[in-house]
């Protein structure tokens, strides 16, 4: 299967929010109204769905939320589909999107992370379609460190120009932001230092593949299906497989990744990205360790907080993108081509 890309956004076009697993609650719509500000200053018009309510845990039954994203992702005035954030059951979306009208659209794309990857990398794996891995809109309004970009940016770009991102070596280590008495907040403080680090062992790092990747809790319950298969996915090429913890314990981490690797999702993994976390470690068991132990068998390069996870600052990955990634005592990059 060929990766297919979206074209590149231009002033003018149109953008979808919708929620496809968690709406916003009205004391946090001040929030809402501040990303989509920001969206707006690029020059795109902004298109809210109906499927928004923040009153439970979903912001409106399945089917409706499925054929509300359907219908944006194969709407040929939208441009880019972006949700407020994500949620908890995405995974009840997947019997309800019709993912042969999305493949036979024009490619729109589709941003998003935490319960969206649930959405993004099925999609990416069934149609072709890229999709972005790494912001959600509420984040859009945070101004972004250098070396990283927004993905504003990533949807503008050019097609088969290649963009690089380094980790800025700070991150963010407090609580839930107070968008409620903040809502126009730009500026979160990086008070935490560290960057990429190598699991496995020491030694340079240079190595290239295809993007997929998620969120391990929402993910991990899709692995076998066929909605997380990566048999046949971009060829026969090699795949840079990512995964972050949300916020399950070390042990239940451990659990879900041994799961997709007898499940063969990482059967053509070249190395994995695995996402700075702030879930906590079981009392005989850490993150890191849980990861070892389900991933190690691999025997390939494993990458520990890269910035494509919960924890602010974001890196955006393009699931389906040709990435290369470099980790030296003196460098770290990755460097995305949408080719």
């Amino acid at each position: 299967m060929s990766i297919r890309y979206p074209r590149p956004l231009r002033p003018g076009d149109r953008v979808g929010v919708t929620s496809p697993s968690s709406g916003v609650a009205e004391p946090l719509r001040g929030r809402l109204d501040a990303a989509i500000k920001e969206v707006e200053a690029r020059g795109y018009e902004v298109v809210v769905g109906r499927c928004m309510d923040g009153t439970t845990h979903i912001s409106a039954p399945a089917a409706e939320r499925a054929a509300e994203l359907t219908g944006m992702l194969t709407d040929p005035t939208i441009r880019a589909v972006v949700p407020p954030w994500g949620g908890e059951t995405a995974i009840d979306l997947m019997s309800h999107l019709d993912f042969e009208a999305i493949g036979r659209a024009e490619p729109t794309w589709l941003v998003g992370y935490s319960d969206m990857s649930t959405v993004l990398a099925p999609l990416t794996l069934l149609t072709g379609v890229a999709t972005v891995h790494g912001n959600n809109l509420m984040d859009t309004p945070y101004r972004v460190p250098e070396g990283l970009v927004s993905w504003l940016d990533v949807v503008a770009a050019p097609q088969g120009e290649p963009f690089a991102q380094t980790p800025p070596g700070r991150h963010y280590t407090g609580g839930r932001p107070d968008w409620i008495g903040d809502p126009g907040m730009r500026d979160l403080p990086l008070a935490g230092n560290g960057g990429w680090r190598r699991l496995d062992g020491g030694g340079d790092l240079d190595v290239e593949g295809r993007l997929i990747g998620g969120c391990v809790e929402t993910v991990a319950p899709l692995a076998g299906s066929p909605y997380l298969d990566t048999r046949g996915f971009a060829g026969e090429e090699p795949l840079l497989v990512y995964v972050e913890a949300c916020e399950d314990d070390a042990l239940v981490i451990c659990r879900h990744l041994h799961g997709m690797r007898l499940a063969g999702f990482f059967d053509r993994a070249a190395a994995v990205l695995v996402g700075r976390t702030r879930a906590p470690d079981a009392p005989t068991l850490t993150q890191d360790e849980a990861v070892l132990d389900a991933l190690g068998p691999l025997g390939v390069p494993i990458l520990a907080d890269v910035e494509c996870g919960h924890v602010a600052p974001y890196l955006p990955l393009v699931n389906g993108a040709r990435g290369r990634v470099v980790h030296t005592a003196a460098r770290s990059e990755i460097v995305q081509t949408l080719d």
